[in-house]
């Protein structure tokens, strides 16, 4: 059965799209009671709230979906305030003519990885336009993190060490190689990473900083980073971590793996001091095995790659249109 306009009536073959597939995979006890909004329980701390929107293209790529994606995204957000994420809504945004059995396998993965992350789906909507069998999903987020804890991308200090939890271009690479029908080992690194930062902050380490590596790259991010700081940072050009196979593509192409996107990595900024004891908590976690030290935070402005020859070469955002639907 595909998706048609009468699902998203408001009647009956809508009661059954929310009864079939989202009730069926998203159950728990707030969304049960089916109100017009959930209410959640009373929580101490800091609220910390996101919201995101995910197009990728193709909904199927090696390694996750655009339903795992939408609950990576939005957990990740959250982690890298130091939160605690907790609840997640879900709306969708259906093109006629998707396959009823497609929407089914998406949400069973936004479950499944809720599931993973320790967070419940409390509300949503769905509306059907006219199309070609797309789409698309709407995601908010809420957290909880103690009210002493100051995270925050204007808090990198001079002195600092950053790090990475892992290769560089991963999802980028992959949602290229499935466009262009290529057959390659690549596969997307789309994860929930909440659980890796709560074994940081729970080793006590004080981390500064922490920004998860999506659209643009690590150049990108190190950017944004270095503007909201007045900080410079120095990166180490023999220390980012590149699988083989994303550098193979990256030269076939002509493609700069600092400019190009992850969904399970994050660039994390700690005191010099604790960056030995950051990076043992790192490779600790599944998603964090192939974490590396990749540079420093300095006195001045913008991001410099020190090159394998000694020199440093400066680093600029990603300029244009860069991959389009990666996420």
């Amino acid at each position: 059965m595909k998706i048609a306009l009468r699902h998203g009536s408001g009647g009956e073959e809508t009661t059954k799209l929310i009864q079939d597939i989202f009730a069926a995979h998203f159950h728990n006890d707030i969304l049960n009671k089916m109100e017009d909004a959930a209410v959640l329980p009373e929580m101490k701390g800091s609220p910390v709230f996101t919201s995101d929107s995910f197009v990728v293209q193709p909904l199927f790529f090696p390694g996750g979906d655009i339903g795992r994606l939408a609950v990576c995204g939005t957990v990740n957000d959250l982690a890298c305030m130091g939160a605690n994420p907790l609840y997640l809504t879900a709306s969708f945004i259906l093109e006629t003519g998707l396959e009823w059995e497609t929407l089914d396998k998406v949400v069973a993965s936004m479950a499944e990885t809720a599931g993973e992350a320790g967070v419940k789906i409390v509300a949503g909507d769905t509306k059907v336009v006219e199309g070609n069998g797309g789409l698309y999903i709407n995601t908010a987020g809420i957290g909880l993190r103690p009210s002493e804890c100051k995270i925050s991308a204007a808090n990198l200090q001079k002195g600092d060490v950053l790090l990475v939890t892992g290769t560089l271009g991963d999802h980028h690479a992959t949602i290229l190689t499935q466009r262009l029908e290529m057959e390659t080992t690549l596969q997307s690194d789309c994860a929930p990473l909440n659980h890796l930062v709560a074994e940081i902050l729970d080793a006590g380490i004080p981390v500064h900083t922490i920004r998860d590596i999506t659209r643009g790259g690590l150049a990108t991010v190190a950017n944004e980073l270095g503007a909201a700081s007045g900080c410079r940072i120095n990166l180490e050009e023999e220390k980012l971590p590149v699988s083989d196979a994303v550098k193979g593509l990256s030269g076939i192409l002509g493609l700069d793996p600092l400019t190009m996107g992850n969904e399970g990595k994050m660039l994390l900024a700690v005191p010099a001091k604790e960056a030995e004891k950051a990076l043992q908590v790192l490779k600790k976690n599944r998603y964090g095995r192939a974490a590396a030290v990749v540079g420093e935070v300095a006195e001045g402005k913008g991001v410099y790659l020190h090159t394998a020859l000694g020199s440093f070469r400066k680093i600029l955002p990603l300029r244009g249109e860069g991959l389009p639907r990666i996420c």
